[in-house]
């Protein structure tokens, strides 16, 4: 059941007038509290500023002595702890300005009403996006993670509960009011029960789409606060209809763990991995709108960039089963010295190969082969290398080329000019400049690179060459050197990643929680894992997965989610629902010629563009996509789609032109699928599947327009 109260700016409504008032409070205190850390962020950076002026004058006097006495020692002491001090106000006033300057645009979005055990009268609790004390830590602004907004976002008045600190807490909730408000300006208010159909939501969800995707802290539905606030599991998969809002619970559920753990818990200790550059663009401002930063965002190409073996074949598709081999294999395989390397740089030999293959078979004797072995090598011969550049900083060659440094180098590496040394100088000298010589040799010991990592793996699995998974997967095996610092993996369009991949990943992050989410329908390439596969893979590594659903769709309206809900299997195609006010069928047409097609497609992105918002034509794939800018350049003459690419980023009006693997997890008012015959979208089941996407890209209008015999997925 639904109970809605809209109000407009009129003074006759004592509630409106009420809730202003507070509002109009509210806002003056968080605009004052905004300049008064403002002004105490700058006398404080100003303050340290003279400080450590004043200090480095008087120890600078201090060194003109030869009595350099442990007084000197004890000043810096005092003046690296008052600059610590310094600094950790500075980022607290840095850190609570941030968030003082959000709630300075939108205090707060709801208020509820709770009337707690043994309390005469009922609290009333205003949330926001960030969370708000004055000057005597009276709460204005409740942050919507905090414990008691579960209230909010359960959806329903009367008694309930929700959990904190440990301990279940009983209240009634008896109002629960949403707002519309900007600065200091109450534009309306909501009195509802049910999310559904409450104006707020629906309201947001009529604005056109713009070039960054937005917070959706305001009109979290029920469905997803469940997985927002999710307890804590190994691995969490999510599947959703296209449109539920699985990318923004995602960024919200980060937001909520920053939130919770956020003694522990930092955002580099995050990774988020992204199907495309275009994505990543897309997304990139929610966290920062929500008083965090962002996670490390990277794409599974950049992921096995940095951390793999280089320029070679990522080897996405490689079978599951040439891993579990390598699993085997790894466990009973014999080294030889032809497996080794020497340890060199830049020519310069510092431990020949003789000697690290008998390091390597001293303790592949007492412990066998695996990260045991590879830890003990390890630490013997960075002892080994550390003697080895002591033996050689007493070489007179060294020396000769220390002497020879120029001044920049000299400077970088002693920060001094190096005259007028003795024999006992020379030598730290050389020492210090070896070191800094060698770092490639250390990293070269610390990363196993004495291992030959390929010809291993040519053995093992009878290849001429690896890629640059089957290298990966071969070094964790053989090494266990893994990631065991990130706490927590953000894999979003799940369904597009192959076994192969989930496999080097849920391995590689080895401590980390993983939050999985996508739609088995918007899988679009052949070799992709399906939900079974990625339930086992996770089910091996994790122990186990724990799964949830949205199957409501709050981005396309309900003629555009028919549409797309008509190529579901018919259990879900029932399941499936949209709660967008009603809007314009689709468009559909086929044409026998391309004079015919390239007109009418003309006059469709004319007729879309000359609306309000962004309109996406989207092809089938980048031959269709490249053909299609060809023709359209000759045939219009202003307002030609901009071609987006992997490096471009999304407008907010107008009309855009790209291909459907860089238009996944995207969305936009109006699309246009330029490629709709047969010829493109088959009846087998990945036809399906890229259909289905590109369909729900839509939020308020689609056309559909085929060059050619019409794809007989849409059954007309």
């Amino acid at each position: 059941m639904l109970t809605e109260q809209a109000a407009t700016q009129n003074a006759e409504d004592p509630i409106f007038a009420e809730e202003q008032a507070h509002l109009s409070e509210v806002h003056a205190k968080v605009a004052q509290l905004e300049h008064d850390t403002a002004q105490r962020l700058k006398e404080n950076l100003k303050e340290v500023q003279e400080f450590k002026t004043s200090m480095d004058d008087e120890l600078s006097a201090d060194f003109d002595h030869d009595d350099f006495t442990m007084e000197t020692y004890a000043a810096y002491a005092v003046m690296n702890n008052v600059v610590d001090s310094f600094n950790i106000s500075v980022d607290l006033d840095t850190e609570t300005l941030a968030r003082l300057r959000i709630a300075y645009e939108k205090p707060y979005f709801a208020k509820v009403r709770l009337l707690f055990d043994k309390q005469p009268e009922p609290r009333e609790i205003y949330l926001g996006s960030v969370g708000v004390q004055d000057e005597r830590h009276r709460q204005l602004i409740v942050d919507w993670r905090s414990p008691v907004a579960e209230t909010y976002y359960n959806q329903q008045t009367g008694p309930m509960s929700y959990w904190a600190n440990g301990k279940e807490v009983h209240t009634v909730l008896e109002l629960r009011r949403q707002f519309d408000v900007k600065r200091d300006k109450l534009k309306s208010y909501f009195d509802t029960t049910v999310a559904i159909e409450d104006p707020l939501l629906l309201s947001s969800l009529n604005h056109n789409r713009t070039a960054q995707l937005q917070a959706i802290t305001a009109t979290i539905q029920r469905e997803q606060n469940a997985i927002v606030r999710h307890e804590d599991v190994p691995a969490l998969l999510v599947r959703g209809v296209a449109g539920s809002g699985k990318t923004s619970v995602m960024l919200q559920r980060i937001a909520y763990l920053l939130f919770h753990q956020r003694e522990t818990l930092r955002a580099d200790h995050v990774y988020l991995i992204t199907p495309n550059p275009v994505f990543e663009r897309y997304i990139r401002g929610v966290l920062p709108d929500l008083g965090e930063k962002n996670p490390h965002t990277l794409r599974w190409e950049q992921l096995m960039e940095r951390i793999g073996p280089g320029d070679r074949a990522l080897g996405d598709e490689v079978s599951p089963e040439v891993l579990e081999q390598i699993d085997h294999a790894a466990k009973h395989i014999k080294l030889f010295q032809e497996d080794i390397t020497d340890i060199s740089v830049d020519g310069r030999v510092l431990l020949t190969l003789s000697q690290v293959w008998r390091t390597v078979e001293k303790y592949a004797k007492k412990v066998g082969i695996g990260p045991r072995l590879v830890n003990l090598v390890e630490d013997d011969l960075l002892e080994k290398l550390e003697r080895r550049i002591l033996q050689l900083s007493r070489t007179e060659g060294v020396h000769d080329e220390v002497l020879a440094l120029d001044a920049d180098e000299q400077d970088r590496i002693f920060a001094k000019p190096v005259v007028f040394v003795d024999e006992d100088e020379i030598n730290d000298l050389a020492r210090e400049y070896l070191e800094d010589v060698c770092k490639p040799a250390f990293s070269y010991i610390e990363n196993a690179q004495w291992l030959k990592f390929d010809r291993i793996g040519m053995r093992i699995l009878n290849k001429l060459s690896l890629t640059g998974a089957e290298w990966l997967y071969l070094k964790m095996a053989l090494t266990g050197k893994v990631d065991t610092t990130t706490k927590y993996v953000m894999v979003d369009e799940v369904q597009d990643y192959t076994q192969t991949q989930l496999m080097v990943l849920a391995r590689y992050f080895s401590k980390a929680h993983f939050l999985l989410l996508g739609d088995p329908h918007q899988a679009i390439y052949s070799s992709s894992a399906g939900f079974d596969q990625i339930k086992e893979v996770f089910t091996m590594a994790r122990g186990g997965v724990t799964e949830c659903k949205l199957m409501t769709s709050y981005r396309s309206s309900p003629e555009i989610t028919s549409l797309f809900a008509k190529l579901l299997p018919e259990q879900e195609r029932i399941e499936v629902s949209s709660v967008q006010r009603p809007g314009t069928e689709p468009h559909i047409a086929a044409f026998a010629s391309a004079d015919a097609y390239l007109n009418a497609l003309v006059q469709e992105i004319k007729r879309l563009t000359a609306q309000e918002g962004l309109t996406a034509v989207i092809t089938a794939n980048r031959k269709r996509l490249q053909w299609l800018e060809k023709q359209l350049i000759q045939l219009m003459d202003e307002a030609i789609p901009v071609r987006i690419d992997e490096g471009g980023e999304l407008p907010t009006h107008g009309a855009v032109l790209l291909d459907l693997k860089l238009a996944k997890g995207l969305e936009f008012d109006r699309v246009i699928i330029a490629d709709a015959q047969a010829e493109e979208y088959g009846a087998d089941d990945l036809s399906r599947r890229r259909l289905y996407t590109a369909i729900s890209r839509a939020t308020k209008e689609v056309s559909i327009v085929a060059q050619g015999e019409l794809t007989p997925l849409l059954g007309l």
